[in-house]
């Protein structure tokens, strides 16, 4: 019984101590939500690869006697074309497009173009025949740098022109 008792006091000291007395909290009405102005029209989505639709066009990235290189080192292409990157000798290689050469209006669009890839690089491929396609589906007209991020400094670079 004693210790019901001292439970029974203890408790109410608890409820005092944590609210009880003082002032009576006052509540606030919340203010009405402000009215939404209607969405407008969603763009294309970004974030969605386009597919091919035209020609894929292959280039050959090499590393031998004669040096590091794209071959070829410049090619012209269609918006929907393809372009597919075969690692041939000298690896590892990768493509890497040059963000300063992209238009700010592009860049979503080329790197949802990009499969497995991050700011604009394609992975390391790190054996011979090992290929990487990127579309150039939704990507305007204009001149694009293309390096290989590893083998810059040796001069491993290319110009893309899509049409």
């Amino acid at each position: 019984m004693r210790f019901k008792g001292f439970a029974l006091v203890a408790g109410g000291m608890l409820a005092m101590a944590c609210g009880g007395g003082g002032e009576t909290p006052k509540t606030e009405t919340p203010a009405p939500a402000p009215e939404m102005a209607p969405a407008a029209p969603a763009a294309p989505a970004a974030g969605t690869a386009a597919p091919i639709t035209g020609t894929t066009h292959e280039i050959k990235m090499v590393g031998d006697e004669k040096g590091y290189r794209f071959e070829p080192a410049s090619i012209t292409a269609k918006a929907g074309d393809g372009i597919k990157f075969v690692m041939v000798s000298g690896g590892p290689h990768n493509v890497a497009f040059d963000a300063a050469t992209i238009p700010e209006d592009v860049k979503g669009q080329l790197q949802a173009n990009m499969p497995n890839s991050t700011d604009f690089a394609s992975p390391m491929m790190m054996n011979a025949n090992e290929a990487w396609t990127v579309s150039l589906g939704n990507i305007k007209a204009g001149t694009y740098g293309i390096i290989c991020t590893p083998h810059l400094a040796m001069g491993m670079k290319m110009e893309l022109i899509v049409q």
